[in-house]
């Protein structure tokens, strides 16, 4: 008989923060046998999936530290070993998403100021800019004529030139909803697992390419 293949899970992106480590185990876990040996649970930097990470037998995984993943046994990086729903995670995981999502966010400042300068209707009732909490119609209107005007080139800019205080919380806050998957539509983060009731828009790869931004992390 084969030996059994040693699971791995796809997920899109190479580079992941560790939300939480556990060296002793997460007894709540839902794979028993990781409720006894070291687990972590990280979020990717790219594409804003939750995972559960495998460390190096020895190694010693910081919250906060951005390390490199595999969802596959031929790529470099620590092993994933599954996908984790928004419940899945801990207690100490939940508190560093909201802690580390804005550093994330800011470190793409271009790619999401995009969104302002490409976001598009969805019907004709409802525009994709809609989704990021806090934008009504008649600030809708607002950043549209705007972005006829000349691209909005930073958060400063979108701050001074359509009065909302901070840009970059729209986009944390909206991330933080998507990831708990309690909605229709979906701008950034693919809803996992899969659901016919979901509607995943996939802005992020073209924003990605318009902003330049080819980074792995």
């Amino acid at each position: 008989m084969k030996p059994k293949a040693r699971r791995f899970q796809v997920v899109p992106d190479e580079f992941a923060l560790v939300l939480d480590y556990n060296p002793m185990g997460n007894p709540y876990d839902k794979h028993s046998f990781h409720r006894t040996s070291p687990i972590a649970q990280g979020i990717g930097t790219k594409y804003f999936s939750l995972v559960e990470i495998v460390p190096v037998r020895g190694q010693t995984l910081m919250i906060g530290e951005r390390v490199a993943i595999a969802s596959a046994p031929d790529r470099p990086g620590l092993k994933v070993f599954d996908r984790l729903l928004f419940e899945d995670l801990t207690t100490i995981a939940k508190e560093n998403l909201v802690k580390f999502l804005p550093k994330i966010v800011e470190e793409k400042e271009k790619v999401f100021v995009e969104f302002f300068n490409i976001a598009e209707a969805i019907n004709i009732r409802l525009h994709s800019l809609e989704l990021l909490p806090g934008i009504g119609k008649k600030t809708l209107t607002l950043i549209l004529e705007e972005r006829k005007k000349s691209p909005f080139t930073s958060f400063e800019d979108i701050r001074r030139r359509v009065k909302i205080s901070d840009p970059m919380k729209l986009f944390v806050d909206r991330i933080l909803i998507e990831l708990q998957r309690t909605e229709k539509y979906y701008i950034f983060v693919e809803p996992y697992p899969f659901s016919p009731e979901y509607r995943f828009l996939n802005y992020l790869e073209v924003l990605y390419s318009r902003a330049g931004y080819y980074e792995p992390w």
